[in-house]
């Protein structure tokens, strides 16, 4: 049985509705999203599928052959959380898109800022671990441009408890989700800062890794090796810069590689795991001795 629990809502140009399905005592609920018109504010500054929503397989009812959508599979206790986390959602998505399409600088500063105020100490006070991944961490490090995204790692509990500490920032619901056509166990996204200068953030529970992972979001299981750095006079977990060197060789990109073997000293390199990133991406021998610092 399908019910509409929110809508018809405005935001970013699109017209969106949030259902439930109930089928066997199992819920879903659904994002819709579809262009609406000078009735919405449009039209829409962008797509969506680079946010993560689709279009059906099927015409939808609400929303026709080309509704967007987004699905959260969860039990029917959580509808208030998936709708207080669509309300955020559209409310900046017109922000998002300009971020997205135009190119428009997210808040990165603020947004973390608004992350260790709100997760630091009762993280650290319930024992679990979390740090920034990727560009996140490179740029907080010192060594690449301000990121688009803020991308946070941690175990599966760490991220459930990251979702209940941003609740109010939350986009998308802790829940089984796909990204990229990447099944994720459990992930979730909030929108850090004000509706006009945030920054997404996004967290998962590890997923099996892919053939080039690095694993410096625990897909391999074992623990990612981070530090802690001052930033703006903020303690910041992040990642090893290893991580991010590696990555920038695997990728061919030069000049970033170049930066990030400029900034790590050879005397605190992690030898031991450099070669098992080298390892990870494939490269033995000749290849791997390309990952000496000089």
């Amino acid at each position: 049985m399908r019910s509409l629990i929110s809508g018809p809502d405005l935001g970013g140009g699109y017209l969106h509705q949030l259902s439930r399905d109930l089928e066997d005592g199992r819920a879903t609920f659904t994002h819709h999203a579809q262009e609406g018109g000078a009735d919405a504010g449009g039209p829409p500054r962008g797509p969506l599928d680079g946010l993560g929503f689709v279009h059906p397989p099927e015409p939808c009812m609400f929303g026709g052959p080309r509704c967007y959508h987004r699905v959260y599979e969860l039990p029917e206790s959580e509808a208030a959380r998936v709708r207080a986390a669509y309300q955020r959602y559209r409310f900046v998505l017109s922000t998002l898109l300009e971020q997205q399409v135009e190119g428009v600088a997210p808040a990165a500063s603020a947004g973390v800022h608004d992350l260790l105020r709100a997760v630091a100490e009762p993280m650290e006070q319930a024992g679990l671990g979390w740090y920034l991944a990727g560009s996140a961490s490179a740029w907080i490090q010192g060594v690449a441009e301000p990121p688009t995204v803020l991308t946070i790692g941690g175990t599966a509990d760490s991220g459930a408890r990251l979702a209940e500490l941003l609740r109010e920032y939350l986009i998308e619901p802790w829940a089984p989700t796909e990204w990229a056509g990447r099944p994720i166990p459990a992930g979730a996204r909030a929108f850090l800062g004000t509706p006009r200068a945030g920054i997404r953030a996004e967290w998962w529970a590890p997923p099996q890794p892919r053939p080039g992972d690095l694993g410096e979001l625990g897909e391999y299981g074992d623990p990612v090796r981070t530090v802690v750095v001052d930033f703006e006079g903020l303690r910041v977990p992040v990642a090893r810069l290893e991580y991010a060197w590696v990555a920038a060789v695997r990728d061919r990109r030069e000049a970033e590689h170049r930066r990030l073997a400029e900034r790590i000293r050879p005397e605190t390199v992690d030898r031991e795991l450099v070669a098992e990133l080298a390892r990870r991406i494939g490269w033995t021998g000749d290849r791997a001795a390309g990952l000496e610092l000089r």
